[in-house]
């Protein structure tokens, strides 16, 4: 099976992203944001789906709501892992994990490597982070090439923002 074309991915981060603001706008959680919880289409629209760990969100003026850690490894926010505390931030991270995906054709957790198996945020982060950035580095090779140079770099920057420590 061919690797989806870059203009495809670029879509289903845009689908993604609607569908996270749209339950973020109604005080929803998903909570278990990962590449297998999106759907495609056959038009290649993304949908989110299942819906089995999402929580209503803090109310009453409060930044989060504390809860029992779950979700996959690989995707959950540092500080929702090490607290308990969710926010809609939480969900954020998650959509950061998906984005690098999309760039680098790699799982978040590639368990194929054994006990060598790394997160793909551990392994991405140094080549995006710092004065000489290397997108081109991290990018999926089966694309050849064929992407504009420029969103790439957008979206590794929207990665960076998004797979942040400081939720803030």
């Amino acid at each position: 099976q061919p690797p989806l074309p870059w203009s495809t991915r670029v879509s289903v981060a845009v689908d993604v992203a609607r569908g996270l603001a749209f339950l973020h706008s109604r005080d929803v959680i998903y909570r278990d944001l990962k590449s297998s919880n999106v759907l495609l289409g056959p038009d290649h629209r993304a949908k989110l789906s299942d819906f089995g760990l999402a929580r209503a969100g803090p109310t009453g003026g409060k930044t989060h709501v504390s809860t029992r850690v779950v979700g996959t490894r690989g995707y959950a926010a540092p500080e929702y892992v090490a607290t308990g505390h969710l926010s809609a931030k939480s969900d954020v991270y998650g959509f950061g994990v998906v984005l690098l995906e999309l760039m680098t054709g790699r799982r978040a957790l590639d368990e194929a490597r054994g006990v060598a198996s790394e997160l793909l945020v551990d392994w991405a982060m140094p080549m995006l982070q710092g004065e000489r950035r290397k997108v081109i580095r991290v990018m999926d090779t089966r694309l050849g090439g064929q992407y504009p140079k420029r969103q790439a770099q957008d979206m590794a920057a929207l990665a960076l923002r998004c797979l942040q420590n400081d939720p803030k």
